[in-house]
């Protein structure tokens, strides 16, 4: 992937080829975004600056290596990256889910409140992780995200419970990526692939698929 000098809206519209009601939808995100930060500490106030390439665009780069998921588990969303970004910009593609888990209180009510704003097909799962439960009836995810949020080996751990054969993992990670992978491949066995991040030079996007215990017998 080549990297896009993005810094506001109009550079967003051009490196991701969206419409101008997607981007209006992120233009409300963002309003929300630091109205909200003003009482919460929703993302490090250093980046607020740069809300459109180290939020918006790092996130956004994820959609392109999904083609053709519907169905879509983001960890520890947080204040909405990458998974809310995600939503947004999958909006229009028919039968797209994607649900978030979030376990503070605060962040799921702002999640909620862009949600409601930007009609984003997104729901909300304000629990821990290790007690979120997959939809009854619903086949597996096609992707499983997180941003920020733990070592690879430790989101292994937690993603594998929801891991189908055609899952696909796709996780943002600075330098150490290389290192995690090795620490991971202890226990799991998988295939992956290292893709330089389009939005930080130093930042890698890690895709994993065939995740499988390297032990079943001490898989949870």
């Amino acid at each position: 992937m080549t990297q896009h000098l993005v810094n506001d809206a109009e550079s967003f519209a051009v490196a991701a080829h969206v419409s101008r009601e997607t981007i209006a939808r992120l233009q409300t995100y963002e309003a929300l975004l630091r109205k909200w930060q003003a009482s919460i500490n929703l993302v490090a106030p250093s980046t607020l600056p740069d809300v459109w390439s180290r939020h918006f665009w790092d996130s956004a780069q994820l959609a392109a290596l999904a083609p053709n998921a519907t169905s879509w588990l983001d960890l520890g969303s947080g204040a909405g990256f990458p998974g809310l970004v995600i939503a947004i910009l999958l909006a229009n593609r028919p039968s797209f889910t994607i649900h978030l888990v979030e376990s503070d209180q605060r962040k799921s009510i702002f999640l909620r409140e862009v949600i409601r704003a930007t009609g984003a097909p997104a729901i909300v799962h304000t629990v821990r992780i290790e007690q979120f439960a997959w939809p009854d009836g619903e086949p597996l995810p096609d992707v499983i995200s997180a941003r920020a949020l733990a070592s690879l080996p430790k989101l292994l751990g937690w993603a594998s419970s929801f891991w189908g054969k055609a899952t696909i993992g796709l996780f943002l990670k600075g330098q150490g990526a290389s290192a995690e992978l090795t620490e991971s491949a202890k226990d799991w066995i998988f295939e992956s692939e290292a893709i330089a991040s389009q939005s930080d030079p130093s930042g890698t996007v890690l895709k994993l698929w065939g995740l499988r215990h390297a032990n079943p017998g001490l898989e949870r």
